[in-house]
C-alpha cells in the first residue's frame, strides 16, 4: 500500500478483501466518522523529511534579533548628527560639559573636603548677576557658558589680582580647554600693550575645530561624509573658536608648552603643532618659546603632568619661580551653573 493512504483507507481496503460479508458497511461508517472529526493523520513524507533540529530554529531567532538591533543602532547613528545640526546649542554643551556632575556630590563651597587645605573661596562681581571666583563662576541670568564670557572673566580676574600684587610677576597658566581661555586673555592683554610676564600652556590644542575632530568622542563619526558640516560648523555657529593658533601671532611674552605623549584627549601632535606655529610667530620674535614633552612611559596622559617631580625644576630653569600664577582649566561641573575653574597661587 502507498504511504499517502490514511490508516482508515488502508484498513478499509484490507477488510473489503478479507472480512466476512456484512461487516464492510460498519467499517466504512467508522472511517467516515473519523474523517468528519478531522482526526485522520497523513503519513506522507514522514520518512523522507524528519523534523527540523531545535538549533536551527534558535539560530533563526538570534539572527532576527541581531538584525533588529543593527537597525536600531544605525537609526541612532544617523539621528545624532541630524539633531546636533538642527540644535547647535547641544554642541556647545558638549564643548563645555557644564551639565556633567562628576563626582556627583562634590561641594566646591567646602574645598577642604576635597583635600584642598588652606584654601578659601571668595567671589567677585564684574557685572550684575554674574559672580566669578577663584573656584568657580556662575550666572544667575543666562546659565549658559560661552567663550566670550570666559575670556571676560579671565581678564577681570587678572586685573583684580594685578592691582593687589604690585610689581610681583604674574604668569598665566592654562590647561586643556583653559589653554584657549589663556591665549585669548594674553592676546587681549598684548593688544592693549600690557602683556603678562609669561604664558604656560599645559596640554594645549591649536583650535577647537581640530581638537573636536581629534577627540575620542568623535571617533565613530570623523570619517562620516559631512562630518565638518554636521559637527564642526555647529561649534562655529555657537561662536566657539578658541583659536590659539591665531592668538600666538598676537602674543608678545615668553611661552612654555607642556604636553604628554600619551595624551588621548588632546593629541600630542596638536600641542607640537601649536609650538611650531609659536616658534615661527613674528610677535614672539625675541621671546623665549619652549616645548617640554613628557614620554608615554611616565603615564601622565591628559591631566597628570602636575605629578612630575621634574616640574619644579622645569619652571626654575625657565625662571618661572618667585612669581604668582593664574591657572585656568575646565572643571566637570557639580551643577548646571559651573563654567570655569580657576586657581591663583604663588610659587617661591
Amino acid at each position: 500500500p502507498s504511504l499517502s493512504q490514511s490508516p482508515c483507507t488502508l484498513t478499509h481496503k484490507q477488510k473489503l478483501s478479507h472480512a466476512p460479508h456484512g461487516h464492510t458497511h460498519s467499517d466504512q461508517t467508522f472511517c467516515d466518522s473519523l474523517s468528519s472529526d478531522h482526526t485522520v493523520l497523513s503519513l506522507e513524507g514522514t520518512q523522507d523529511q524528519p523534523p527540523a533540529a531545535p538549533g536551527i530554529s534558535i539560530l533563526g531567532g538570534l539572527m532576527w534579533r541581531l538584525r533588529k538591533i543593527l537597525i536600531w543602532v544605525l537609526g541612532i547613528y544617523i539621528t545624532i548628527p541630524v539633531i546636533i545640526k538642527v540644535c547647535p546649542s547641544i554642541q556647545a554643551k558638549l564643548v563645555f560639559l557644564n551639565f556633567v556632575r562628576v563626582p556627583y556630590f562634590i561641594d566646591l563651597k567646602r574645598p577642604q573636603d576635597q583635600g584642598l587645605n588652606h584654601t578659601r573661596n571668595f567671589y567677585l562681581q564684574p557685572e550684575e548677576g554674574i559672580n566669578i571666583g577663584l573656584k568657580y563662576r556662575h550666572s544667575m541670568l543666562s546659565g549658559s557658558p560661552s567663550e566670550k564670557g570666559m575670556t571676560s572673566d579671565a581678564l577681570f580676574l587678572y586685573q583684580w589680582i594685578k592691582q593687589r600684587i604690585g610689581q610681583k610677576p604674574l604668569y598665566i597658566w592654562g590647561h586643556s580647554l583653559g589653554t584657549g581661555v589663556a591665549t585669548n586673555l594674553v592676546r587681549r592683554l598684548c593688544d592693549r600693550g600690557t602683556p603678562p610676564d609669561s604664558l604656560i600652556l599645559e596640554s594645549p590644542f591649536t583650535n577647537i575645530r581640530e581638537e573636536a575632530k581629534s577627540h575620542p568622542f568623535s571617533m565613530v563619526y570623523r570619517y562620516l561624509p559631512g562630518f565638518d558640516w554636521f559637527f564642526l560648523d555647529s561649534i562655529t555657529a555657537n561662536d566657539i573658536r578658541f583659536a590659539s593658533d591665531e592668538n600666538v601671532n598676537h602674543i608678545s611674552c615668553p611661552v612654555l608648552i607642556l604636553h604628554a605623549e600619551d595624551d588621548a584627549v588632546v593629541p600630542f601632535q596638536l600641542g607640537k603643532k601649536l609650538y611650531d606655529l609659536a616658534a615661527q610667530s613674528k610677535s614672539l620674535n625675541g621671546h623665549k618659546v619652549q616645548f617640554i614633552p613628557f614620554p608615554s612611559s611616565l603615564g601622565y596622559r591628559h591631566k597628570f603632568i602636575y605629578k612630575s617631580p621634574q616640574l619644579p625644576n622645569i619652571l626654575r630653569c625657565v625662571r618661572f619661580t618667585n612669581c604668582c600664577y593664574l591657572y585656568f582649566f575646565p572643571l566637570l561641573s557639580v551643577d548646571k551653573t559651573v563654567w570655569l575653574h580657576s586657581s591663583f597661587y604663588s610659587i617661591g
